[in-house]
């Protein structure tokens, strides 16, 4: 065959030089070991080197034959080292879980499990799939400067408007204005080449449409089965935010609720729009149904990067694995602010990572305006520029061409610069109160408010390595959003995930392409807000903090499992065999974490949230029957019931409903009948509350005392009633 007839072999099937032929390649003589040193500075030599490597290996290889190279997907033997490695990864994540836990044994498994893949990746059984490929245009560097200078101009306007905290009309009108003319200022019309498609091509876009629907439909029903039970009961915090929400409506249009230790705006506002739509009013289930919608939207970002990665058969498993995941349900179902991290560093990192494949300003535009916004949502975004600056210098150090990096430098300003028009409320917020702003950041960094247990930096690796081991080991002890000291992935999801973490440093040190690095660098970054509890090391790792973490781990773990299905190759009992095992592999996950979410959580949380909903009861009863709760109290007690949550139970979600012993005389002045709750624990004297029952005794003799039981034990209290 000459020259001219050769076919070109795939990526998948393409001889790579493994880590013996690098460390050859390195020690052969002096001058090889120096170019090695230069080339992890220089991106030029990396790619020489890289070259003369695959040459050598090209020349020791035996062909293959012709169909083989075609087909890429073809298998000539049945991948029994991927098999064997994936059955020991899965037995290995078992025997990490909580119930009959065995560390040493579990470590022993996964160093064969993980020897075995790695293995088959070598014999070039198993492989990840390739990048997308991309652009080489350059951008034009053109800008509307009117159109700019309009934008800075209302922007000013904007930021001195937004003085004294609130939201107003004007200055609303003012910021908005500006972030469109400075969109328009940048924005590219950049033309879309249609793809004339087959007949055969229309049909499997149509199959692979039906199979993306019947996934969501899955992964719907995980997210809002059951909600207004799962969780059963608010906490502190949520009476928090549903007080923020009425004050809202009473026209206090804050920027930054300053309210417990200070939140952002987001949630706030969103839920009020909730309570009109559905008609659930200040309640729990209004910031359930809210942060339940947080999480199914980013779902699709979770596809949509996917792809980025690997191909659509990616993005589909990390929206299957991420929409069923026990840990992206919680913290989605708990009706706070914490599905709002990965919501919007989904599409920022969506918008950056295809921009700069594809070479697309628009999308760096579009990556700062969700950055910004999400500035406005949860805390924990803050380390978001940090990511982003991280994934631009990755891709400068392996990009050649000095005109590729002027664009990236281009790229990276405008990105910043639509952030920061988004960001421009709270940037007014940080200014005038820059205290408030960083207070509960700093009191988790720094010794502001308790003094670090050791050394910062000891502590920081301290928490690093706690955080990394969250996945398949310990995921803290926060039981709000998390079932304690069990790993944050199901025994599935976390075998793929190693297996998959593996592959990819493999793939990096072979490839040296930047996406694969920064998909590994991505997770600890995002897992920064828990990392960085320096003070309060005990609160790390916490599935809220890191919660965007998940975003990059669920795509590692839809690689694998794309990878595992390459292996098995193509052939009509090979698709089955891989299709078959997927759905095995995908009904397990979903027994084990709806077992996780739907039985195991919400017994713990039962027993670990007071039973307010119950009380919330017995005040709303009362109110049916007198019209009034202004006599209606709970006795305040340690570490007891937040007596603000019977009230939003009962629709009055303004009223603390709390009253302290020395203050119970003042109660016989007022008329009419009176109802007060009491701490009740008759196995704990302690935290049983007679000297309040004995003194309503004294107060109202004619009144009746009754032991309330609980549906939960050792949540009764008593009801002291006055006719």
């Amino acid at each position: 065959m000459s020259n001219d007839s050769k076919v070109p072999i795939p990526d998948s099937q393409q001889v790579e030089p493994t880590v013996l032929d690098l460390f050859k390649s390195i020690f052969k003589d002096w001058k090889s070991f120096f170019n090695f040193v230069a080339s992890v500075f220089d991106a030029a030599r990396r790619e020489q080197i890289n070259r003369s490597l695959t040459k050598e290996q090209a020349l020791i290889v035996d062909p293959q034959p012709q169909s083989i190279l075609l087909d890429s997907q073809k298998s000539p033997r049945i991948p029994w080292r991927a098999l064997l490695g994936v059955g020991f990864a899965l037995y290995a994540q078992q025997v990490l879980e909580p119930e009959g836990r065995n560390a040493s044994f579990g470590l022993i498994i996964y160093t064969i499990s993980i020897s075995l893949i790695l293995w088959s990746y070598f014999k070039n059984e198993w492989s990840l799939p390739t990048l997308a490929p991309s652009h080489d245009r350059h951008d034009p560097e053109t800008i509307r400067f009117i159109p700019l200078i309009i934008a800075t101009v209302l922007a000013a306007i904007a930021y001195a408007s937004f003085d004294g905290n609130r939201f107003g009309l004007f200055n609303i009108t003012f910021w908005l204005l500006s972030i469109s003319f400075f969109v328009y200022a940048f924005w590219l019309p950049y033309r879309r080449v249609r793809h004339e498609q087959s007949a055969e091509e229309r049909r499997k876009n149509k199959l692979w449409t039906l199979l993306v629907l019947g996934v969501v439909v899955i992964v719907v029903f995980f997210r809002v089965y059951q909600i207004d039970s799962v969780p059963p009961e608010p906490i502190s915090d949520h009476a928090e935010k549903i007080l923020d929400v009425f004050e809202i409506s009473q026209g206090e249009t804050r920027i930054f609720f300053p309210r417990n230790t200070g939140r952002e705006a987001i949630q706030m506002y969103w839920t009020l729009l909730i309570t009109w739509v559905f008609g659930t009013g200040f309640t729990f289930l209004s910031l359930k149904i809210g942060t339940v919608i947080f999480g199914l939207l980013t779902l699709p970002y979770m596809y949509l990067l996917g792809k980025e990665f690997g191909g659509k058969r990616v993005g589909l498993f990390a929206l299957l694995f991420a929409g069923i995941g026990y840990w992206p349900n919680l913290i989605s179902r708990i009706g706070l602010r914490f599905p709002l991290y990965p919501l919007f560093v989904a599409p920022t990192l969506y918008y950056l990572i295809k921009g700069l494949r594809t070479r697309n300003r628009n999308d760096f535009i579009l990556s700062g305006l969700f950055l910004g916004l999400g500035l406005h949502g949860y805390s924990p975004i803050r380390v978001l520029p940090i990511v982003v600056v991280v994934a631009i210098v990755l891709y400068l150090f392996q990009t050649l061409s000095k005109r590729d990096r002027r664009d990236a430098v281009m790229w990276l300003v405008i990105l910043s610069l639509a952030s920061l028009l988004v960001f421009i409320p709270l940037l007014r917020y940080t200014v005038d109160f820059p205290d408030t702003f960083s207070s509960r950041f700093l009191s988790r960094v720094s010794g502001s408010e308790q003094d670090l247990p050791g050394p910062a930096l000891e502590v920081f690796f301290s928490n690093l390595w706690n955080a990394m081991l969250m996945f398949n080991w310990d995921d803290g002890e926060v039981w709000v959003n998390s079932i304690t000291h069990r790993p944050a992935l199901d025994v599935v999801s976390g075998a793929l995930f190693l297996i998959g973490i593996f592959l990819l440093l493999i793939r990096y040190i072979r490839k040296r392409h930047w996406l694969h690095l920064f998909l590994l660098l991505s997770i600890p970054l995002l897992a920064l807000p828990s990392i960085l509890s320096l003070a309060f090391p005990g609160e790390n790792p916490a599935l809220n903090r890191a919660a965007a973490a998940y975003v990059p781990a669920f795509i590692v773990v839809g690689l694998a499992l794309d990878g595992l299905l390459t292996a098995i190759g193509r052939g009509k009992m090979r698709t089955i065999f891989a299709w078959g095992l997927t759905l095995g592999l995908v009904s397990w996950s979903g027994y084990l974490n709806y077992d996780l979410v739907f039985n195991q959580h919400f017994e713990s949380y039962r027993k670990h949230a007071w039973n307010s909903s119950e009380m919330g009861a017995i005040v709303k009863e009362f109110n049916e029957t007198y019209g009034h709760t202004e006599t209606i109290w709970i006795v305040a007690f340690p570490h007891w019931v937040d007596t603000r949550l019977p009230g939003v139970w009962a629709g009055i979600p303004n009223r603390d409903l709390a009253i302290w012993r020395d203050n119970l005389p003042e109660t016989v002045e007022l008329p009419g009948p009176k109802l007060f709750m009491v701490r009740a624990n008759l196995q704990v004297p302690e935290a049983n509350d007679m000297e309040s029952i004995n003194t309503l005794e004294q107060l109202y003799p004619k009144g009746t005392t009754e032991l309330y039981k609980s549906s939960v034990p050792g949540k009764d209290f008593w009801i002291f009633t006055v006719p």
